[in-house]
């Protein structure tokens, strides 16, 4: 399936998962990026949908790899697997430079219960509480090096930015996952 115009009503819908409120009412988010989905796809998570643009990927040695993965091995349907134009994935892109592909995940799927499950058990865990902390750079920044010092987990108080935020995916490269 090929997506030439932004204002296709699935585009739109997709628009709507950048802000929490649509996050919340849809019980999605989007992650971009090829890193991030390469990281999604090595822990075994497959996405709902994948929107890419190839000539976009094909700019990188990662993002060919990529996009061989995506088309040949990655367990997507043709259903789940669309293109989109350039116009497009510029809309869809939240960052400044659009990085050729966007993935669309539940919003379960960094849930405690699944994450716990992949840990083992710690004989001390540590736990790293945040509180207000309003600045999604920050917060990617922070559940990085929480995952580097092998913190058990991360709790958020309900004055922290959104856990789902583009810009808080982007800078953690990939910790949600581990």
């Amino acid at each position: 399936m090929l997506i030439t115009s932004p204002h296709n009503p699935r585009i739109s819908k997709l628009q709507d998962l950048y802000t929490r409120r649509g996050r919340k009412k849809s019980g999605l988010f989007l992650m971009e990026g090829p890193h991030l989905l390469e990281v999604l796809l090595d822990a075994g998570i497959v996405p709902r949908e994948v929107y890419f643009q190839p000539e976009l990927l094909q700019r990188t040695v990662k993002g060919r790899v990529l996009l061989e993965r995506l088309v040949h091995s990655a367990g997507l349907s043709d259903d789940q697997l669309i293109e989109v134009s350039e116009r497009v994935m510029d809309v869809l892109s939240d960052a400044q430079t659009a990085q050729g592909v966007v993935s669309v995940l539940p919003l379960d799927v960094f849930s405690p219960a699944r994450i716990y499950a992949k840990r083992l058990p710690a004989h001390r865990p540590v736990l790293l509480i945040l509180d207000n902390l309003a600045d999604p750079g920050n917060m990617g920044t922070i559940l990085r090096m929480a995952l580097a010092a092998d913190v058990h987990a991360v709790l958020l108080t309900a004055n922290c930015v959104d856990y789902y935020n583009p810009k808080v995916l982007r800078a953690a490269a990939g910790a949600h996952v581990a």
